[in-house]
């Protein structure tokens, strides 16, 4: 079993509100969610108004699915124009006996 996990660090620079905030992440949540079968959520910065970091794991028996994945997501990510992506994190773990 692979278990990969991606986090962005993100600028959210429109946003003048939480509540502005909060609808971009939920944005880019759920549009994710809708094509992958992903955890996700705003794991820092939750009380700043125009930054978030955005964590994701996903879990497969195949590591070059987790990395198609992965391209795929960031995609979303990086086409997004109401973010900028200041930081990312991408690590694929082996659980099992070897």
């Amino acid at each position: 079993m692979f278990v990969g996990t991606l986090k962005f660090e993100v600028i959210i620079p429109g946003s003048t509100s939480l509540k502005d905030k909060r609808r971009v992440i939920q944005s880019i949540q759920n549009k994710i969610k809708s094509k992958f079968n992903v955890s996700i959520a705003e794991v820092d910065y939750q009380d700043k108004w125009q930054r978030a970091v955005i964590g994701l794991c996903i879990v497969n028996s195949e590591k070059k699915e987790i990395e198609n994945i992965c391209e795929k997501i960031k995609e979303i990510i990086f086409d997004n124009g109401e973010i900028f992506v200041i930081n990312e994190l991408k690590e694929i773990i082996y659980f099992g006996a070897k």
